[in-house]
């Protein structure tokens, strides 16, 4: 019984209670203090006009005591109170619930082939827009009645049920479901997994693990395959930290001899500063720049006028050697001869991921964090200059931002810029939406946890689903494209349309590199794309 029902019963009860006590003393009044005794029939009927303000009948002629006309006038106001009382108590949210929209507790109809997620979450918006991208039917489990009820108005298929309960699982269709995905924390994420396998042991169950060393227990619930996006994340950014690490050339995506890599231009680089024409990349590397991220903004094909910064991001395809001497192009002096110091602020799985790889390197490195430990060296509030001029922010020549808020990530990057306007600066964020604050707060390279999250979800799920890249700014699938069949590449208008580009083809044994507008696409040709997680899911839509 839920609550709104136990209120109407209970206040049900008490009515009944007063009318009861109302009728009996108004039947023992009129007998006593004026001599003109009521049936008990006739006391209930006065009991009910009065708490139904619907008169008195002919009684109120007969009341001539003090006593009589007290009575009525205190039971007056009763009357009125529990007529007050019923608003709140039954019809407010009678009519709340007649005119406000319901989150079904369960699926209207059967599903089959569907994947069900588990629940909402910050990182769940890329993994709907992934799977919304390739057409793949899901229905989200969310037991916070707001949370469902936003994204049931959204447009989500929703059911409002704890996927922790196999009640709630089975709401969802999970029997008939092709995976389940759960990425809420580590032990809720283990309760989910044993309550499907309880349902359903052949559903393939996906789990999302914050601690990497958590996994073993995953396992042991039940999970088909656990992901450790964090992990996935702290290593990329300590690969962007500096070329004693791993060069970009290492996360560049290969295709045949062709690779597709992201090129961070650093601070101190001959290239800062001039324009993309100006610079003479692709005379001086023989790369194609494909695209680029100006201050957290991708741009297809930049114009030759584009200004190139430190902190742009090129995204480009060419050779191993190509991309080298591109990389080489775009590091400062100091970073080609050394890595210097590296100030790693936040120690949750994605710092530790960080520091790890650089000690691992034998570079130097200092951990600040708000809660000491064996491995902080700084302990303090990174958003406050003292705490960070102590970890030696001025004198570093990398500083990596792994906290969990976005918000105050954020602000440490306002903070770090104005305390070393020349520092190398990397973060990880939440939600991708804070890429661009925090691009514009001063950072020079953002990943977001919710996109690598929702990427390798997705892969998991889709098999079918190529994609190339999950922790780098853009995103590189493989795909057929039925709906391009016998066009050029210039005739569909693929970059105009949805931004993407495409980086090469895959015939049969053969791989076409040297694509371009006059590059027409055959039935059962495999193209190579790339282009932001929404360009993707534009090309799919229109061409896949």
């Amino acid at each position: 019984m839920d609550t709104w029902k136990r209120r109407v019963v209970l206040y049900t009860i008490f009515l009944g209670v007063v009318l009861t006590f109302t009728a009996v003393a108004y039947r023992w009044g009129m007998r006593v203090y004026e001599n003109d005794p009521r049936t008990l029939i006739e006391s209930v009927q006065f009991a009910i006009e009065m708490f139904t303000t619907t008169g008195f009948g002919g009684d109120s002629s007969s009341w001539q005591s003090q006593q009589m006309h007290a009575f009525v006038a205190v039971m007056d106001l009763v009357g009125m109170m529990l007529l007050i009382g019923a608003l709140p108590v039954v019809a407010t949210p009678l009519l709340e619930s007649a005119f406000s929209t319901t989150v079904p507790r369960s699926l209207d109809a059967a599903m089959e082939g569907h994947v069900v997620v588990a629940s909402d979450t910050t990182r769940s918006d890329a993994l709907l827009d992934e799977f919304e991208s390739e057409s793949v039917p899901y229905v989200v489990v969310e037991p916070d009645p707001d949370r469902a009820l936003a994204l049931y108005e959204a447009g989500h298929v929703v059911v409002r049920a704890d996927p922790e309960t196999t009640e709630g699982l089975e709401g969802a269709s999970l029997g008939s479901a092709r995976a389940l995905v759960t990425d809420v924390s580590d032990r809720v994420d283990a309760s989910i997994v044993l309550a499907a396998k309880e349902l359903s042991a052949d559903v393939r169950a996906i789990s999302v693990v914050e601690d990497p060393s958590r996994e073993r227990y995953h396992r042991l619930a039940g999970a088909d395959e656990v992901l450790s996006p964090r992990s996935l994340l702290g290593e990329s950014l300590a690969s962007k930290v500096t070329t004693a690490v791993r060069t970009d050339l290492d996360e560049a995506v290969a295709v045949g001899d062709l690779r597709i890599a992201e090129v961070s231009i650093h601070h101190g680089s001959g290239l800062a500063g001039s324009t993309l024409a100006g610079s003479r990349i692709g005379e001086r590397t023989g790369v194609d720049v494909i695209g680029a991220w100006f201050n957290g903004s991708f741009e297809a094909a930049p114009p030759p006028d584009a200004t190139l910064s430190a902190g742009t991001v090129l995204l480009v395809s060419g050779t191993e050697g190509q991309v080298e001497r591109l990389v080489d192009l775009t590091n400062s002096a100091a970073r080609r001869f050394g890595a210097g110091e590296t100030v790693v602020v936040g120690y949750g799985q994605v710092g530790k991921t960080v520091a790890d790889a650089l000690e691992a390197a034998d570079l130097p490195v200092t951990v600040v964090d708000r809660d000491g430990g064996e491995a902080i060296d700084v302990v303090g509030d990174a958003t406050e200059p003292e705490t960070l001029r102590e970890a030696g922010v001025g004198g570093a020549r990398t500083v990596v931002l792994a906290l969990p808020d976005d918000t105050t990530a954020e602000f440490a990057t306002l903070v770090v810029r104005d305390l070393a306007p020349n520092v190398e600066l990397l973060a990880r964020v939440e939600d991708p939406e804070s890429v661009p604050k925090m691009h514009r707060a001063g950072a020079d390279y953002v990943l977001s946890l919710s996109t690598v999250t929702g990427r390798m979800s997705a892969s998991a799920v889709l098999a079918d689903r190529d994609v190339l890249s999950l922790d780098t700014h853009v995103e590189v699938v493989k795909s057929e494209a039925p709906a391009l069949a016998g066009r050029t590449v210039g005739q569909a208008a693929v970059r105009e349309t949805t931004g993407c580009t495409v980086i090469a083809v895959e015939r049969g044994d053969a791989l076409v590199t040297d694509v371009g507008p006059e590059t027409r696409i055959d039935r059962g040709d495999e193209l190579v794309v790339a282009g932001t997680d929404e360009g993707v899911r534009a090309f799919e839509r229109a061409f896949a």
